[in-house]
C-alpha cells in the first residue's frame, strides 16, 4: 500500500484513541444498542475505512485496488491490540 496512505489510516488510528470522549459520548447517545464496544469499534473500522479509500482517490487520484484493499485489512489486523485498547 502507498506509504502516504498508511501514514493517513496511522493517523486516523491515533485520531481515535486522542478522540475516545468523542465516540463515547456518539455511543452514550445511541445507548439502545446492546453491545456497545462492537458498536465502537464499528465507528473507528468506519473512519478508518473511509480514510483508506477516499485518501486513495483523493492522493493517488483513483479507486483503491484489491491488492491495496488487501494490504489494508493486513494493517488493521495488525493495529487490532491498539483498537482492542480503545475500551
Amino acid at each position: 500500500m502507498d506509504e502516504i496512505l498508511l501514514k493517513k489510516i496511522e493517523q486516523k488510528i491515533q485520531e481515535s484513541i486522542s478522540n475516545q470522549n468523542d465516540i463515547k459520548e456518539l455511543i452514550n447517545s445511541l445507548s439502545t444498542i446492546d453491545d456497545s464496544k462492537s458498536f465502537a469499534l464499528g465507528i473507528v473500522v468506519g473512519r478508518l475505512y473511509n480514510t483508506f479509500f477516499y485518501q486513495t482517490k483523493r492522493i493517488l487520484k483513483r479507486d483503491p485496488t484489491n491488492q491495496e484493499f488487501e494490504d489494508f485489512l493486513k494493517f488493521v489486523e495488525n493495529k487490532k491490540s491498539d483498537l482492542e485498547r480503545l475500551w
